[in-house]
């Protein structure tokens, strides 16, 4: 895989993984809203009602009734009969709604239905929207501050006692109670595990209380996206996708500068190279240019079975360098026109042997003499400096042999003139199996009648 492609699948990965984070950062937003928009809703009565909160630890949000003690009483003479007694007291009534978790409940009202008959003085400091029930239905109004009641300024059922104004509350009548969130009250919001303490004072008949009345609590919360494990999850993600990236940015920084310096090592390897097959080369006009043809050919026949990268590189290294051992050949056997002696036929083989000699200490490019030493190989096993066959004769010397041969075969030499492409498809046939092996002649095959030589 291309640099290029690397780097575009990489953005890739991260975008998908920033869009993964941002709709988990999303889904903790919608849900912390969703949340926030719930209505919650509690009915407390009796003892649950009125126990002070005793064992409520395990709800959201409670509430929790207690009368303070009676502190004076009046005389309620509905029916003028000369009454002379008190036979009704007032009792103050403290309503502490307390919230038990760690969000804010951003409001709440609650209804309070009575189960006898009161009388309502005064409340703190919140509205009471009142409901009676009477003959003709219901009678509803709002009385925003209870301690400033004027009874002409509203339609509700009263009575009037020691001249004070009371509104009468039979069994079954309820009241919504509203809190101020003003700042002398700060009934609202109710913060985490905290609470607020509406008030109503009230009259029952003497010896009777509200403790079968029954309440009704409406409220609900303001979660902050904080608190929603999501938003942490998104957080923490976000934060690991910032140091990957952190981490991909200097190490691509660190490859490219790596790839930059591979590149112009390659390139002063392979200038050193070249400069020194063309040494080589030049011993014979007829063949110069030979070396890098091969190494071409070579490494074409290696990427069509499948090598890339630096692999490709050293296989074509080792393909330049196949014919080193020239350089300890004499120039008058290299550029005899005619037919070579046994003798001198014997130094030309040489040149195998002393190309793997010379690049034995070639330690920096692996298996470099391979190529030098075996190329000359067949697969028949007929070949020098060793004899070797088939699979024993290292693949680099095998693509090389089939590479050689060619240019060998479409160069024109001192004692012919290259082949016609027929002529040099029909010569690799022929020797497939033989000198050549027939997997790397057929690939060989295929780039010629395709022309696709490079």
């Amino acid at each position: 895989m291309t640099t290029a492609k690397k780097s575009k699948k990489a953005f890739i990965i991260f975008l998908a993984v920033l869009l993964a984070v941002a709709a988990v950062f999303a889904a903790s937003v919608l849900k912390t809203r969703a949340y926030n928009s719930k209505k919650h809703s509690a009915v407390f009565a009796g003892q649950e009602l009125f126990s002070e909160g005793g064992g409520k630890d395990d709800l959201d949000v409670f509430v929790s009734a207690a009368a303070r003690s009676s502190t004076w009483g009046k005389i309620f003479d509905f029916n003028n009969e000369g009454l002379t007694e008190n036979n009704y007291q007032a009792y103050t009534y403290d309503f502490t709604v307390t919230n038990n978790t760690g969000d804010e409940v951003s409001d709440f009202v609650f209804k309070l239905t009575f189960s006898r008959d009161v009388f309502l003085a005064s409340a703190w400091n919140g509205a009471l929207e009142i409901h009676q029930k009477t003959s003709d239905g219901e009678l509803t109004d709002t009385v925003p501050d209870l301690r400033e009641f004027d009874p002409n300024n509203h339609s509700l059922q009263i009575v009037t006692v020691d001249g004070d104004s009371l509104i009468a509350m039979k069994a079954g009548d309820y009241l919504n109670y509203y809190p101020s969130s003003t700042m002398n009250a700060m009934e609202m919001p109710i913060e985490p595990h905290e609470a607020s303490t509406p008030g109503i004072i009230l009259y029952t008949a003497i010896g009777e209380n509200i403790e079968g009345s029954s309440l009704e609590l409406n409220y609900t919360f303001h979660r902050v996206v904080t608190s929603e494990p999501l938003f942490w999850i998104s957080v923490g993600a976000l934060v690991i996708w910032l140091i990957a990236l952190v981490i991909f940015v200097i190490t691509s920084a660190q490859i490219k500068k790596y790839q930059a310096r591979h590149e112009r090592d390659n390139e002063i390897i392979n200038e050193s190279i070249e400069t020194f097959t063309g040494f080589i080369d030049a011993k014979d006009p007829y063949t110069n240019g030979h070396s890098k043809r091969v190494a071409i050919y070579t490494k074409q026949i290696a990427q069509e079975m499948g090598y890339s990268g630096e692999e490709l590189d050293r296989i074509y290294y080792v393909a330049l360098l196949h014919d080193c051992g020239k350089i300890g050949v004499p120039d008058s056997i290299l550029g005899k026109p005619g037919r070579l002696t046994d003798e001198e036929f014997e130094i030309i083989k040489s040149h195998t042997v002393l190309g793997g000699e010379i690049l034995s200490s070639f330690k920096s490019l692996h298996n470099a003499g391979e190529g030098a030493l075996y190329h000359h190989e067949r697969y028949d096993g007929k070949g020098y400096p060793e004899g070797r066959s088939g699979e024993d004769i290292p693949l680099i010397a095998r693509m090389i042999c089939v590479a050689d041969s060619f240019d060998a075969m479409n160069t024109n030499r001192v004692y012919r003139q290259k082949l016609s492409k027929e002529k040099i498809i029909e010569e690799i046939e022929k020797n497939k199996g033989l000198q050549f092996d027939p997997r790397i002649a057929d690939i060989m095959l295929n780039i010629i009648r395709n022309n696709k030589l490079l």
